[in-house]
C-alpha cells in the first residue's frame, strides 16, 4: 500500500527531527555529560549546550526543554523516574529525583525527591530539599531548609537554622492557604514569611518546625525558634520561640461570596504583610546581586554565576507575582495599588569592607565571618531592606 504525499513528508520530517535530537544527545555525550540511554531522553532544539554542564547524569526518561533549562556539574536528573525540566535552573550536585519543574531553580546541593511539582517562583537554596510528592510554587526554600512528603506550598518564604543537621523542617501533609473566596475574583495576596531574609540569610537563628497534616491561612507570619505541633490549621502569627496550637472554629451561618466586605483596618494588616514579604524578597535579591555573585566572580566561576544569576531572575519574578496578587485585590474593592515599577528596583553598589575568602564554600564563609563582618552585613542588609520599605509606605496614593 502506497502512502500518501503529506504522509510521505510527515515521516520525513519526523525522521529528520529524531537524527536531529540525536545529534544533540550525542553531541553533550562527547563533552562528558552521562546519557544513560539516549533512546529515552529528550533534549529540545532550543536548549543550550552549553548550559549542560559536564559530570551531570541523566538517568533514562529525562526531558529537557526551554532556553533557560541549565544543569549543573554532577547533577543527577531522574533517578527514581521520569523527569521533566523545563526553563529551569539545576545547580552542581543538585538532585532531581523524578517530577516536573517549569521556571524553577535549585542551587549546588539542593534537591528535589520523587514526584515533585515545582512551578514559576520556586528556588532551592544549597542543601534544601523536599521528600516526595511535594508541589511548590512561588515558594523560597532557604539553606537547608527541609519539607516532608506530600506537601503543597504556594506564596511562602521559609527561613531558619544553623546547619544540615540544625535546620527548619515541615512535616508531611502540610498545606499553605493561599487563596480566600472574597467578592468576584477571590483572594492571592496571601504570602506567608516562615522566619525572614534579613536574619535567616547568616545561618544562625533557630530552627522552625511545623508539625505535618496541618495546614496554614496565608498571609501569616512564623518567628525563629517556634514550634507548632501536628494536626492543625494555623490561623494566627506564631511569635518567636514559641509552641503554638489552635482549636477548629464551628460556623453556621448564611454566606455570599459578593456580601463579603473588607474593613480599612482588615485591608490595610493585608497590605502591610503583603509590603513586609515584598521587602524581604527584594532584600534577598539584593543579597544575590551584592553578595553571592560578586563571591562567584572572586572566584571565577562562571557556572556559579549562571546559576545565581538564575535565582534573582526567580526572585524578580517573585516580586512580580506579589504586586500582581496585591493590585487584583485592591482594584477590585477600589482601594490604594502599589506601583508596578517596584519590581525593577535595583539597590546601588555595595561599599563593604570584608573578607571575600573566595577559596571557601558559600555556607563556610557564612560561618565564618568575624564579629565585625557580621555586624556590617547586617547593618546593610537592614538598611536595604529600610530603603525598600519605605519606597512602599511613601506612595501617597496608600491613604487608609
Amino acid at each position: 500500500m502506497r502512502l500518501c504525499e503529506r504522509c510521505v513528508l510527515k515521516l520525513r520530517k519526523g525522521k529528520i527531527m529524531q537524527q536531529d535530537m540525536e545529534k544533540r544527545i550525542q553531541k553533550l555525550m562527547d563533552k562528558g555529560v552521562v546519557v544513560l540511554d539516549p533512546r529515552q531522553t529528550y533534549i529540545g532544539p532550543e536548549v543550550d549546550p552549553d548550559r549542560i554542564y559536564a559530570g551531570s547524569v541523566l538517568f533514562p526518561g529525562c526531558r529537557l526543554t526551554g532556553e533557560r533549562t541549565l544543569i549543573g556539574t554532577e547533577a543527577q536528573i531522574g533517578m527514581e523516574g521520569p523527569a521533566v525540566i523545563h526553563n529551569s535552573v539545576i545547580g552542581g550536585r543538585a538532585e532531581v529525583s523524578s517530577g516536573y519543574l517549569s521556571d524553577a531553580t535549585l542551587l549546588p546541593k539542593a534537591k528535589a525527591g520523587a514526584n515533585s511539582h515545582f512551578r514559576a517562583g520556586t528556588l532551592l537554596e544549597e542543601y534544601a530539599s523536599t521528600a516526595h510528592c511535594v508541589g511548590l510554587k512561588q515558594s523560597i526554600l532557604m539553606y537547608s531548609v527541609t519539607l516532608g512528603s506530600l506537601i503543597n506550598f504556594c506564596d511562602v518564604l521559609i527561613s531558619g537554622g544553623s546547619s544540615r543537621k540544625e535546620h527548619t523542617e515541615v512535616g508531611s501533609g502540610f498545606i499553605h492557604f493561599n487563596f480566600t473566596p472574597w467578592g468576584k475574583n477571590g483572594d492571592k495576596a496571601t504570602p506567608s514569611l516562615v522566619g525572614n531574609v534579613t536574619e535567616g540569610v547568616f545561618l544562625d537563628q533557630k530552627r522552625i518546625f511545623l508539625g505535618g497534616l496541618s495546614g496554614m491561612v496565608g498571609p501569616s507570619t512564623v518567628g525563629f525558634g517556634a514550634m507548632t505541633p501536628a494536626g492543625q490549621v494555623i490561623r494566627h502569627s506564631v511569635a518567636e520561640s514559641t509552641m503554638h496550637a489552635e482549636t477548629g472554629v464551628s460556623i453556621d451561618r448564611s454566606w455570599s461570596f459578593s456580601g463579603a466586605a473588607f474593613s480599612k483596618k482588615r485591608f490595610k494588616q493585608i497590605y502591610q504583610k503583603n509590603a513586609e514579604f515584598l521587602t524581604q524578597l527584594y532584600a534577598l535579591k539584593e543579597w544575590y546581586l551584592q553578595i553571592r555573585l560578586r563571591r562567584s566572580l572572586l572566584q571565577e566561576d562562571q557556572e556559579l554565576s549562571l546559576v545565581l544569576s538564575g535565582a534573582v531572575e526567580t526572585l524578580r519574578l517573585c516580586m512580580k507575582e506579589r504586586i500582581e496578587r496585591y493590585n487584583s485585590l485592591a482594584a477590585e474593592w477600589s482601594l490604594p495599588v502599589m506601583e508596578e515599577s517596584l519590581e525593577d528596583r535595583d539597590g546601588s553598589a555595595a561599599e563593604l569592607s570584608v573578607d571575600w575568602k573566595p577559596e571557601l564554600a558559600y555556607d563556610e564563609w557564612m560561618r565564618g565571618l568575624t564579629g565585625e563582618e557580621k555586624q556590617k552585613l547586617h547593618e546593610w542588609i537592614l538598611g536595604t531592606a529600610e530603603y525598600f520599605k519605605n519606597d512602599i509606605f511613601s506612595q501617597k496614593a496608600l491613604d487608609f
